[in-house]
């Protein structure tokens, strides 16, 4: 009986070992090297890497001879998705869609695919649930079903021959951690089985022009289950979001070849599936009818469109020897620089406060331009005095006290106009030279007079 061969990959990166090690030399991650069984290295998938676009045969070229054609995107009949994708489908593009379990995967991907049958040869491919309960979820739905072609297979190769019968414009694949080639003897969802499959159809939808979707799943830790690798080999990265008491999802792009990344669709979550939120600046603007210390809005900069957000802070006494900083949907590093400004530049000190700050609605705000009006809300809760609700913020705090412009700063502030804001504390620079109707723009230039201008 012939010795099976075995290797150790990171399962991070992709990097081979003889041996496992506590820690991969090349990402430098602990725990990520795991043993795999190798096959017999023959691929009976049709589709090898060296027939892709004539590899055999290539040469170089000059850049500026290279012939090419303006692709025409696919609309999906879901705005909120064409914006993320950069416009709609693009053909021979491979689409990764993750997320936590019960996040909306599934239901988001079967409503499109209903949509898109209507007009072109579209296939679901199901490795988790059976052809029944697919239909019992698109009937609950309301969908209309009688174009869609569904295939519950996990096999590579039967699922490749039947893609080479039918040749759909359009294929999902639920879920790439359950499919499996058979010449591969490690199980479904490990490395070298993720890594070849996604491999396999990546090549296909590339030859063909097939728009492909992959479902992958998420660890506890909220990265994709399974190599690294694979989001090296698809064209697009998306991540839908949620949370446990919230009907509400975020589609963000990670990676898009063929668009912005960091775009972001919302979603709401009815009894019909999901529906599109053309305007997510209404739902995060719910505000108490009363004001209140501590709230202020802010303009934060999301992929291609302005998005209205409302700050919480909450200063309180600290009961430990050192003070509490806690934030949701916040960096806590930067709110402990910021808080360190606030002292060194106005004189305000609070090392004997707890600071606690929250973005409403479970957004998650990496812009820095929410550097401002987080002082102002956190100066609001210490001094028990509420900021007007017409009133808008944006800009960053540097650490020697300015107040840096952010960009797209008069889209910003037509944005909260349309909202029915009538003042903006914005960074000089971000000053429009005309004046806009309907709101007083204020400029300052130093953390003093941002704090003087409230």
């Amino acid at each position: 009986m012939a010795k099976t061969k075995t290797a150790f990959v990171c399962t991070d990166c992709g990097a081979d070992y003889s041996k496992w090690a506590g820690q991969c030399t090349a990402c430098q991650a602990w725990n990520t090297i795991s043993e795999v069984r190798l096959g017999s290295g023959k691929r009976s998938v049709s589709h090898t890497r060296s027939g892709y676009a004539g590899a055999a045969n290539s040469r170089a070229q000059v850049l500026s001879d290279v012939e090419f054609t303006e692709l025409e995107r696919r609309k999906t009949g879901f705005a909120e998705l064409d914006r993320v994708l950069g416009g709609g489908l693009v053909p021979g593009s491979s689409i990764l869609i993750g997320g936590d379990p019960g996040a909306g995967k599934s239901t988001l991907l079967l409503q499109v695919m209903c949509a898109l049958s209507e007009q072109a040869e579209t296939l679901y491919v199901t490795g988790e649930e059976s052809p029944q309960q697919v239909a019992m979820r698109a009937r609950r739905l309301g969908l209309k079903t009688d174009k869609l072609k569904i295939l519950a297979e996990t096999s590579l190769e039967s699922l490749m021959a039947q893609v080479e019968n039918d040749r759909p414009a359009i294929i999902v694949v639920d879920s790439i951690q359950v499919m499996y080639r058979e010449d591969i003897t490690s199980a479904p969802g490990s490395v070298s089985q993720v890594r070849e499959c996604a491999a396999d159809l990546v090549l296909f939808a590339k030859q063909t022009e097939t728009v492909l979707f992959l479902v992958g799943h998420v660890t506890k830790e909220g990265n994709l289950a399974g190599p690294r690798v694979l989001e090296h080999m698809i064209d697009c990265s998306l991540m839908l979001d949620s949370s446990s008491d919230s009907r509400y999802r975020m589609l963000r792009s990670q990676k898009n070849r063929f668009g912005a990344v960091n775009e972001l669709g919302v979603f709401a979550m009815a009894d019909t599936g999901l529906k599109e939120v053309s305007n997510p600046s209404a739902i995060f603007l719910t505000r108490a009818e009363e004001e209140s210390p501590g709230s202020l809005v802010t303009v934060i900069w999301e992929g291609t469109r302005p998005l209205l957000v409302e700050l919480q802070a909450l200063v309180d006494d600290t009961h430990y020897n050192s003070p509490r900083r806690v934030v949701v949907g916040l960096d806590q590093n930067r709110l402990a620089m910021l808080l360190a400004a606030l002292h060194r530049h106005a004189g305000i000190a609070l090392s004997d406060q707890d600071v606690f700050a929250n973005v409403v609605g479970g957004v998650k705000v990496t812009d820095t331009s929410a550097d401002v009006p987080l002082l102002l809300a956190a100066l609001s809760s210490l001094r028990s005095r509420a900021l007007p609700k017409d009133l808008v913020a944006f800009g960053e705090v540097g650490l020697t006290g300015e107040i840096r412009p952010v960009a797209n700063g008069q889209e910003r502030i037509r944005a909260a106009a349309m909202h029915g804001f009538r003042r903006a504390i914005v960074p000089l620079a971000n000053k429009p030279k005309k004046a806009i109707e309907g709101i007083e723009v204020i400029g300052v230039k130093s953390l003093s007079e941002a704090l003087d201008a409230t």
